[in-house]
C-alpha cells in the first residue's frame, strides 16, 4: 500500500494519457483493482473506478484535478531533502566557478602535498606521472566510480521508487565529478567537472536516465577492472620491507626530537620513486645519522648489498659509525667504516662509512658497486675534489644500474641550499634530482657585529671578547673560529693563564698538549695555590639589574666596541694580558684536524662541574661535526686556505675572508640547544663583501692525480666528464702535460691538422706504466718513483720516502713564540735536539746529497726502529700522529707494489738498515725521474749582480728566485741541480723536500724535458757492440730556459745519416764479426759510405736502398729481416768484392 500511495496519483496519469483502446484499458483496471487489497474503501462496486463511456478528447489539454492526499510527516521531510539536495546542486556551479578564480594553478598544486594523510599510508610524495598513465586517466569516462556504485546500490534498496528517480539524478552528476553531497570542503577538486555535472541535469526523461546510467555505471566497472589489471601488469605491487631496530627508549627520544625523522615517509617515497636526490638540510637536523637508518629499517642493507656513506674527513666517517651503531644498537661488525689507512669492515656489513677515496678506489675495482644498494654522499656542500668526482661517476653509474635491473639509489646530502651544480646541471643529471628540505633544529641566534675591523690582530680581538662572554654573560659554551694550529694554540695558551682550572692538575695535563711545558704546568700550579678562593656565587659578574638579551649585551661591553663607555673590565688591549682570575675557571680545549683522535674527542664529553667549555676551533667545527652545550661564538671571519699557482705549481697557504654561507653555518652553531648568540669580528659592511659561496676546491688544486684515475678508470676525454663544477682547461692541459711526460699517458702526434691535434692532447690515452702508476694511492710524481724502485733492491727506501713525503707535517712546529722563560729555555733545548738528530738523519758524503729526504728517511727508519712510541716521537721532534699514518701508508703501499709486481716479494722492516753509498745514488736518480719538472739550477753569474739573488735558485717556470729553506740538510752545501718536493711562499719562496742531482743525469733521465743538438764530431759516433746500434754525443739544454746541460752519449737520432753510418759499421765487419774477415778485400774504404760525394759511386747508393727501404739502422733490424729474407743485402754487398769471391760470400750467406 505504502508503494502505491508513494507514487503520484494514477488515476490522473491516466486520464492525461493519449487515448488507449477498451482493451487496455480493461486490463489496467483488472491488474489494480487485484490489488485492491491494500486500498482502504476501495471496492468493485465503486463507480470512481470504472471506465467512462463518453470519449474526453481535450481531458489531455487541461490541467489535471489534483485529489492527492496530504503527505505524511515522513514524506514531508524526505521531499524536503531531495529537494535541498538539489538546491545544493545547483549553487555548486555557481560556488565552483568562483572558487576556480582564486585556486591555485596546475603545476603549483602539483607542488603541494597534504599533512592530513599521515601516516595512512596514502603516498605524501606526488612523482611526475609519465605521459601514458595521464593519458589513459583522461580518457575513461568518469561515471565509473566505484564508490558511487555501491552508494546508489544502497539508496536502490532503503529508498522507494519516486526517491529513486531523485537519487538517480544526484547520483549521475556525484559520478561524474566523483564526489558526494557531504564531500563539500574537497570542491576545489571539481572544478574541471562543472560543465558535465550541469549537462547531466538538462537530460531527458528519468526513465531513460535510469536505464542509460546502469548500463554506463555496468560498463564503466567493466573499462575499471581491465584499467586496473593493465595497471598491475605494468607495474607489480611488491610487499612493503621493514627491518625491525631495537632502540634505547633514550636514543628513541632523542631520535624524535630531530627535524629529519618528521620528513622521513617524504624522504622514503622520494627514494623509492627517484633514483637520485637532493636532501638539504642544515648541520644539526640530523640528516648524517638518521637517513641511514631510514634505509636500513626500509630493507635497503638486506638480501647481501650494503648502504655506503661518504664523507669528506676521517674523523666524521668514524665518529659518525659509532654514533649510528650505538643508536640502533647495532655491534661495529654491522655499522662499520673504513678509511684510508684503518677499518672494522667485516663480511656481516650493512651500513659502511668511509672516506670519499675508499669509494673511488671501490669503484677503480668494481664499477657498477654491486655491493652497494644506496650510496648516500654527505657533506656534498663542501665541494671536495672526490666528492666532485664521486657524483659525477655515480650519476652514470645509477642509470647503468637500472638498466641491468640492479637498482641502485644515491642520496645527496648537503648543508646549505646551494644545490643548483647538481639540480640544474643537465651533463650531470637528465632529469633533475628532486630537492627535499629539512629545517634544521635551529633556536634563533642573534648577530653582533664589530663597528671596526681588525685587519692585523684578530686573534688579540678573540681573546679580549672570549674574556668579556666568559665575564659578564650566563652560562654557555664558547667556540671561537680562528684560521689555523698556530692561532689555536696561541689562544688556548692565553686563556688559560687569564682563567686557571683549578680541578686537580690531572685535568689540566690531560689538557696541555706536548707542547706545553713541565716548567709551564709547575708555573700556573704556583699561580693557582696563590688565588686559591673559597666557592661563591660571584654576583658581580652579573648585572644587577633585569634586563633583557640585548641590554646585556650592552652591559657587558660586548655589541659596543668603544672601550671606555662601559665596565673597566682589565682587558683592555692596553692592559697586555688578563690578571689570573680562578674564581671563574675556563675549560679550553683546542680542535683541529692535525689533532690526535683522543684529544679531539674531548670536546663532546661534558666540562668539569664548576667551569663553562672553551672551544678554540678550526674551520673543522664548521660543519663536520656539531659539538653540544654551545651558546656563544665568536667568528674571526676569516679562514686559512692554500693556494696553488695554475703555471707554476707553487702552493702558499693564505688567510682570506670566508664566505657568507660560512659565517652562517659558523654562527649556526650557537643555536643547537638553547638561543644563542654569534660575535663577528667584523663590520656588516665588510660582510656584505664577503662572497656568497665558497668556491670548489676542484677549481684551485691541481688535478694531475684526478685525471690519472680517471683514465684508469677508461674515461679518456676528461674534458667531457660531468663535473659538477668543472676545472680549467689549463688545468688539465697542464695535467696531461705532466702525465705524458711521466710516461703514465701516449704521447700525443706531432703531425697530421692542428684541430686533431689539439684534440688527442686532452684524450692521450693510458700506458701500461700509468695503470700500475694509477694502482698507488700517492700523487703521479710519487707513483713515478715507486714504479722505478726495484732496481738495486731500492724499493723499500722509495717506499718510506714516498709514504714520508705524501704524509705532510712530519716534525713538530718548534719556532712558536713562548710564554714564559721556562718554556723557551725548554723549546730551545728541544729545537737544539731536533738539529743534532736532523743532522744524524741526514749522515756524512753521499748520503748528505739525498738532502731532506735522506732526513725523513732516517726519521722514518729510526722512529719504527725504536717501535714508533709517542715518547720517542716527543724527544725526536717528529709528530706522533704523522709516523703512525706513515707507518699505515707504508704497509698499503707494500701492499700495492706486491700486487703490481708479485716477484719484488718487498716487506715492511721495521729494523731497516741505511742503504748503502750506491743505493742512495740510485735513490738520488729515481727522484730525479719522478720530480724532474721540479728541477732548480743555483743562480750563475748574471744573476748574482742583483744581491736578492744571493744563495738563491731559478726555477724553469718563475722569474723570482728560491731559496732551500734554513732548516734543510742542503742549506750550506749550495749544490748546483737541486730537485723540491714542492715551494712554499712565506716570507720567501722556499722549497721543500730538497736532493741533489748531477748535471749529467738530467738529460738521461729526462730527455722528455730536453732539447738536444746534432751529435758531436768528436768524439765520432761508434756502434755499441752489446746494444748492437749507432751512437754518439750530443750537447743538450733545459728546456724553456735553455740551461747548458753536459753532452751526454746517446742513441744516433733518427735520420737518413744513421743509416750511412750502420752500413759503414756493417761493411767494416763491426755488425756482423762474420763479414770482417773480408773487410781487407773491399774495392772501397767503407768511411766513403758517409762522404758527401758518396753517389758518385754506384756501389754506395746500391747497399743503402735496401737498408733504407727495409728501415734496417741496427742489428736487431737486420736479423728480422735476415730470417725471412736469406739473400737480403747479398747482390749488393757482392759489388763491393772481387768477383772472385762471390761464390764464397754467397756459400756463407747470411752470415750470422
Amino acid at each position: 500500500m505504502g508503494k502505491l500511495r508513494k507514487k503520484h496519483n494514477w488515476k490522473g496519469r491516466q486520464q492525461s494519457d493519449p487515448q488507449p483502446s477498451a482493451d487496455e484499458e480493461k486490463t489496467e483496471v483488472v491488474v489494480e483493482l487485484k490489488d485492491g487489497s491494500i486500498l482502504k474503501g476501495v471496492d468493485e462496486s465503486n463507480a470512481l473506478v470504472l471506465p467512462s463511456s463518453k470519449s474526453k478528447k481535450n481531458k489531455s489539454s487541461l490541467p489535471p484535478i489534483s485529489k492527492k492526499k496530504p503527505l505524511t510527516k515522513k514524506q514531508k521531510k524526505e521531499l524536503q531533502k531531495v529537494l535541498e539536495r538539489k538546491e545544493k546542486k545547483a549553487q555548486r556551479a555557481e560556488i565552483l566557478a568562483k572558487l576556480a578564480e582564486v585556486q591555485l594553478p596546475e603545476s603549483e598544486l602539483k607542488l603541494l602535498y597534504t599533512t592530513s594523510k599521515l601516516g595512512t599510508g596514502e603516498k605524501l610524495y606526488q612523482a611526475k606521472r609519465s605521459a601514458d598513465e595521464v593519458k589513459d586517466e583522461d580518457s575513461g569516462p568518469k561515471i565509473s566510480s566505484v564508490s558511487g556504485a555501491n552508494r546508489k546500490r544502497k539508496w536502490e534498496e532503503e529508498d522507494d521508487d519516486d526517491d529513486n528517480e531523485e537519487e538517480q539524478k544526484a547520483e549521475e552528476s556525484s559520478d561524474v565529478d566523483t564526489s558526494s553531497d557531504e564531500d563539500e570542503d574537497e570542491q576545489e577538486d571539481e572544478v574541471n567537472n562543472t560543465t558535465d555535472m550541469s549537462e547531466c541535469k538538462e537530460t531527458s526523461s528519468v526513465c531513460q536516465e535510469t536505464k542509460h546510467e546502469v548500463k554506463v555505471e555496468q560498463d564503466g566497472e567493466k573499462e575499471k577492472k581491465i584499467s586496473d589489471h593493465e595497471k598491475v601488469q605494468k607495474k607489480p605491487s611488491e610487499p612493503a620491507i621493514f627491518i625491525p631496530v631495537d632502540r634505547s627508549p633514550e636514543v628513541q627520544e632523542a631520535r624524535l626530537k630531530l627535524p629529519v625523522l618528521a620528513e622521513e615517509q617524504v624522504i622514503m617515497e622520494a627514494v623509492r620513486e627517484n633514483p637520485s636526490i637532493v636532501i638539504c638540510g642544515e648541520t644539526g637536523s640530523g640528516k648524517t645519522t638518521q637517513v641511514p637508518q631510514f634505509l636500513y629499517e626500509a630493507g635497503y642493507a638486506s638480501g647481501g648489498r650494503m648502504i655506503g656513506i661518504t664523507e669528506p674527513r676521517r674523523v666524521a666517517a668514524v665518529s659518525m659509525s659509532h654514533r649510528v651503531a650505538k643508536e640502533m644498537n647495532l655491534p661495529t661488525q654491522v655499522v662499520s667504516y673504513q678509511i684510508r689507512y684503518e677499518g672494522n669492515v667485516t663480511s656481516d656489513t650493512k651500513i659502511k662509512f668511509m672516506t670519499d677515496g675508499v669509494l673511488l678506489k671501490e669503484i677503480q675495482k668494481d664499477f657498477l658497486l654491486q655491493k652497494y644498494s644506496a650510496i648516500i654522499i654527505d657533506e656534498a656542500h663542501e665541494r671536495s675534489v672526490y666528492t666532485d668526482i664521486l657524483i659525477g661517476l655515480l650519476s652514470r653509474i645509477v642509470p647503468l644500474r637500472n638498466k641491468k635491473g640492479m637498482p641502485m639509489k644515491l642520496l645527496i646530502m648537503s648543508a646549505t641550499l646551494r644545490v643548483e651544480d647538481f639540480t640544474e646541471n643537465q651533463r650531470l643529471f637528465r632529469t633533475p634530482p628532486p630537492v627535499i628540505k629539512v629545517d634544521a633544529r635551529q633556536f634563533p641566534v642573534t648577530i653582533h657585529f664589530n663597528k671596526r675591523t681588525p685587519l692585523e690582530d684578530y686573534t688579540g680581538e678573540a681573546f679580549h671578547k672570549t674574556c668579556k662572554i666568559h665575564r659578564m654573560l650566563p652560562p654557555g659554551g664558547i667556540l671561537v673560529f680562528l684560521t689555523g694550529q698556530a692561532e689555536v694554540h696561541s689562544l688556548c695558551r692565553r686563556l688559560r693563564k687569564a682563567f686557571p682550572f683549578r680541578k686537580g692538575n690531572t685535568a689540566t695535563a690531560e689538557d696541555e698538549e706536548a707542547e706545553t711545558s713541565e716548567a709551564m704546568r709547575k708555573f700556573k700550579k704556583a699561580k693557582q695555590k696563590k688565588t686559591v678562593s673559597l666557592p661563591r656565587i660571584d654576583l658581580d659578574n652579573y648585572s644587577a639589574l633585569p634586563v633583557d638579551e640585548g641590554d646585556e649585551d650592552r652591559e657587558a661591553g660586548i655589541g659596543d666596541e668603544d672601550g671606555d663607555s662601559d665596565l673597566d673590565l682589565g682587558d683592555d688591549p692596553a692592559d697586555g694580558e688578563e690578571k689570573a682570575d680562578a674564581s671563574i675557571p675556563l675549560y679550553v680545549l683546542p680542535l683541529y684536524s692535525l689533532l690526535a683522535p683522543e684529544q679531539q674527542a674531548k670536546v663532546f664529553r661534558p666540562p668539569p662541574p664548576g667551569t663553562r667549555l672553551c672551544i678554540i676551533a678550526t674551520n673543522v667545527a664548521e660543519t663536520s661535526l656539531t659539538i653540544p652545550g654551545i651558546k656563544y661564538v665568536v667568528d674571526c671571519g676569516r679562514v686559512k686556505k692554500r693556494f696553488y699557482d695554475k703555471v707554476t705549481g707553487v702552493s702558499s697557504f693564505k688567510v682570506t675572508w670566508t664566505s657568507q654561507a660560512s659565517a652562517n653555518q659558523r654562527a649556526g652553531r650557537a643555536g643547537r640547544t638553547e638561543p644563542g648568540h654569534c660575535y663577528r669580528l667584523y663590520s656588516s659592511a665588510v660582510f656584505g663583501d664577503f662572497t656568497l659561496f665558497s668556491e670548489a676546491e676542484i677549481t684551485r688544486r691541481p688535478v694531475e692525480d684526478l685525471v690519472l684515475q680517471m683514465k684508469d678508470l677508461n674515461i679518456e676525454k676528461v674534458v667531457n666528464f660531468p663535473f659538477p663544477t668543472p676545472p680549467s682547461t689549463e688545468a688539465l692541459v697542464a695535467a696531461e702535460q705532466l702525465l705524458v711526460s711521466l710516461g703514465a699517458l701516449e704521447e700525443p702526434p706531432c703531425t697530421g691538422r692542428l684541430k686533431d691535434m689539439q684534440r688527442a692532447k686532452l684524450s692521450c690515452p693510458i700506458t701500461p706504466l700509468g695503470r700500475a702508476m694509477a694502482s698507488f694511492p700517492v700523487a703521479p710524481r710519487y707513483a713515478k718513483m715507486l714504479a722505478l724502485g726495484k732496481q738495486q733492491d731500492c724499493l723499500p727506501y722509495v717506499i718510506a720516502v714516498v709514504a714520508a713525503m705524501t704524509v705532510r707535517e712530519i716534525f713538530e712546529d718548534l719556532d712558536r713564540p713562548a710564554r714564559s722563560e721556562d718554556e723557551s729555555s725548554k723549546l730551545n733545548q728541544r729545537r737544539a735536539r731536533l738539529t743534532q738528530m736532523r743532522r744524524l738523519w741526514a749522515g756524512q758524503g753521499a748520503s748528505l746529497l739525498l738532502g731532506d729526504l735522506m732526513i725523513m728517511l732516517g726519521a722514518v727508519g729510526a722512529c719504527e726502529f725504536a717501535g714508533c712510541t709517542p715518547r720517542f716521537c716527543e724527544n725526536s721532534g717528529l709528530r706522533y700522529k704523522a709516523m703512525v699514518e706513515i707507518r699505515k701508508l707504508r704497509g698499503q703501499l707494500t701492499n700495492a707494489v706486491n700486487a703490481v709486481c708479485p716477484e719484488v716479494g718487498v716487506f715492511v722492516d721495521p729494523k731497516m738498515t741505511p742503504p748503502t753509498e750506491h743505493q742512495v745514488v740510485c735513490l738520488r736518480q729515481i727522484v730525479l725521474a719522478g720530480l724532474g719538472d721540479h728541477l732548480a739550477r743555483r743562480a750563475q753569474g748574471e744573476d748574482l749582480v742583483d744581491p736578492k739573488w744571493k744563495n738563491a735558485y731559478k726555477t724553469p717556470l718563475m722569474d723570482e728566485p728560491v731559496f732551500i729553506h734554513p732548516n734543510s740538510a742542503l742549506f750550506k752545501t749550495l749544490p748546483e741541480f737541486v730537485v723540491y718536493q714542492e715551494i712554499m711562499e712565506t716570507s720567501k719562496m722556499y722549497m721543500r723536500g730538497v736532493s741533489a742531482v748531477e748535471a749529467e743525469w738530467v738529460p738521461q733521465f729526462l730527455p722528455q724535458y730536453c732539447h738536444f743538438g746534432s751529435p758531436l764530431e768528436s768524439p765520432s759516433p761508434w756502434f755499441c757492440s752489446s746494444g748492437g746500434t749507432v751512437r754518439c754525443h750530443r750537447s743538450s739544454t733545459f728546456f724553456r730556459v735553455g740551461w747548458q746541460l753536459p753532452a751526454v752519449e746517446m742513441e744516433y737520432p733518427e735520420g737518413l745519416e744513421r743509416y750511412k753510418l750502420f752500413a759503414k759499421f756493417l761493411l767494416e765487419g763491426q755488425v756482423c764479426p762474420a763479414l770482417k774477415k773480408h773487410s781487407s778485400h773491399l774495392l772501397s774504404n767503407p768511411s766513403i759510405m758517409v762522404k758527401t760525394w758518396a753517389k758518385l759511386q754506384p756501389r754506395t747508393e746500391a747497399f743503402l736502398g735496401p737498408l733504407v727501404s727495409k728501415k734496417v739502422d741496427c742489428r736487431e733490424a737486420l736479423h728480422s729481416v735476415w730470417k725471412t729474407e736469406e739473400k737480403f743485402l747479398l747482390p749488393a754487398y757482392c759489388q763491393w768484392l772481387p768477383e772472385s769471391m762471390h761464390q764464397e760470400v754467397a756459400k756463407s750467406w747470411p752470415p750470422l
